[in-house]
């Protein structure tokens, strides 16, 4: 080859240099590049990036907690706060004002309860929530009454309080039950309505339980709203059965007062001028009965009936 051609063809060389650094930064192939593309990214690269895939990590929704992670942790609660409640069933339905969680737990055995994860936890009876939205809703239909249980399984109450009125020795059919508030010693008092019968007021009380009949809850100054006059008459009259007032038909009935003989009552009949007053023992049987018309000396006599003045014996006016 010429020494001219040898010129030509080095210039030729030199001139393709520049074109192949430009097009492979640090003379890396085509090759090279596919098997290590991160080689490319400089510092400022890298550090937006990993800012990018942190934002996005950031801003990515948390996987919602499964029902099993919401009783496990409504469980711990129920641990914390003290209560002796297996969780069945669990429900996360907000949270408070300040954020905090909220739970809602049934239990295996007894109430469920709304469950505050604060410091320290706190505990509210389903029971107790539901009565007093009761009460409330008798004053206002359209009261604001907060949060309240509302998993099926928490919707036991007549269940749960009917069971407990006939282990403290109720024998009627209860058809409704509800808390009402609490007693003067802190406990929860619940009233029970009986079908075609007298209701109960129930306390739960250190050695037992306290029940009252609403004749009872009456005659100091209270109130049952599930019963009626109507029920207390027709079940006193089951009292007078094989007594001499057997075949009274009872319209009204009070109780009179108590000693260490038992209880008295006036049951009203509907024939008129007719009642009578009966003695009744601590187990609910008739143990004497006094026609209204002789028994004005006992407790002040009748005054749901309305009978005859006694004959004047004479020499004995005034």
């Amino acid at each position: 080859m010429s020494l001219i051609k040898l010129l030509v063809a080095a210039l030729a060389l030199l001139s393709a240099q520049p074109a192949l650094a430009q097009d492979y930064p640090g003379g890396q192939s085509a090759s090279d590049r596919a098997s290590n593309p991160g080689s490319e990214r400089g510092p400022s690269n890298l550090a937006r990036d990993a800012h990018r895939d942190r934002r996005q990590r950031q801003e990515a929704p948390a996987a919602a907690p499964t029902p099993e992670d919401v009783r496990t942790t409504a469980q711990a609660q129920a641990v914390a706060a003290g209560l002796s409640c297996q969780v069945t069933e669990a429900s996360n339905p907000g949270v408070t004002a300040e954020q905090t969680p909220i739970y809602e737990a049934a239990c295996a055995d007894g109430p469920g309860y709304i469950l505050i994860a604060s410091t320290p936890p706190q505990a509210f009876n389903c029971l107790e929530l539901a009565g007093t939205a009761a009460t409330a809703r008798l004053r206002d239909p359209a009261a604001d009454v907060g949060q309240q249980c509302l998993l099926p399984a928490n919707q036991n109450g007549l269940a749960i309080i009917g069971g407990w009125a006939r282990g403290a020795g109720v024998a009627c059919a209860i058809d409704e039950a509800v808390a009402i508030g609490k007693s003067d010693a802190d406990n929860i008092v619940y009233e029970i309505g009986c079908a075609g019968a007298d209701g109960y007021w129930l306390e739960q009380i250190a050695d037992g339980w306290d029940l009252k009949d609403c004749l009872r809850v009456a005659s100091t100054g209270g109130a049952c709203r599930f019963t009626t006059a109507q029920e207390q008459a027709d079940g006193f009259e089951a009292r007078l059965v094989g007594t001499d007032a057997a075949a009274c038909d009872v319209t009204g009935v009070r109780l009179m007062g108590q000693n260490a003989n038992g209880r008295f009552y006036e049951a009203k009949c509907a024939a008129e001028g007719q009642g009578f007053i009966a003695r009744v023992n601590a187990e609910g049987a008739t143990q004497q009965i006094y026609p209204c018309a002789t028994a004005q000396r006992i407790g002040g006599g009748c005054t749901l009936t309305q009978v005859a003045a006694p004959p004047v014996v004479p020499g004995t006016e005034p």
